[in-house]
């Protein structure tokens, strides 16, 4: 497994570097200090994997799917501080493949590293619950519905989609918007078509990403 390290922080590159020195299986090949450095080192070096913090001084997202146009084969685990829910649905559907927190365990970071050079997605427990009480489940995602041509969705749909973020069934939707079930439905079927989605999951992720709900109406609301 070749390794590029990519973050700003020389404290933090020498952190993982002394971390990831001991495993044999990994190689570590460049470090990269800014987005540039890191394009210009996937061009020169063989490689197959890249820990990033793309929040890091010099880095963002966008360098991710720049990275992948290169090489579509390199593999992305997100190392970072505690994101929103919205900002780590963005990283996935960026490319990012598996994602840990800075302040995880030292085996947990390195697990992520080796599952993901052995083409499994790792998600430390941390990261998992911030998307889970957002209501989605990474193994619903389907990121290529979502495209960059316009969705036109009616006031009436808009409305819809907030209510089934919030988690509310048909029957209750019907309740709250006097209308029947059966024309709620007919409405839900229609958004998922018009977003390109197969499931609830689909219209919460596009809910989050459109900021039509906040994030953290999830992330902060009381376990039962």
């Amino acid at each position: 497994m070749n390794l590029i390290l990519a973050d700003s922080n020389d404290l933090i590159r020498i952190g993982l570097r002394t971390i990831l020195a001991a495993e044999k299986d990994v190689s570590i090949v460049g470090e990269a200090h800014c987005n540039e450095e890191l394009l210009e080192q996937i061009k020169s070096f063989g490689t197959s994997l890249i820990l990033i913090d793309y929040t890091s001084a010099g880095f963002d997202i966008d360098v991710v799917p720049k990275a992948l146009q290169l090489n579509k084969r390199v593999k992305f685990i997100a190392i970072t501080p505690e994101q929103s829910a919205q900002t780590l649905v963005d990283a996935l559907r960026s490319g990012v493949t598996s994602y840990v927190k800075k302040d995880c365990d030292l085996a947990e970071i390195v697990n992520a590293v080796t599952e993901t050079g052995h083409g499994n997605k790792f998600f430390c427990g941390q990261i998992l619950e911030t998307i889970q009480r957002a209501n989605i489940d990474v193994n619903d995602l389907d990121f290529d519905s979502f495209t960059c041509e316009a969705v036109i969705l009616s006031e009436r749909e808009n409305e819809i989609i907030v209510h089934i973020a919030e988690g509310l069934t048909n029957e209750q939707i019907a309740e709250q918007l006097f209308l029947s079930k059966h024309t709620v439905n007919t409405h839900r079927k229609n958004i998922m078509a018009k977003l390109g989605v197969k499931n609830t999951a689909g219209i919460v992720m596009y809910a989050v990403k459109m900021n039509l709900i906040s994030p953290n109406k999830f992330l902060f609301a009381p376990t039962i």
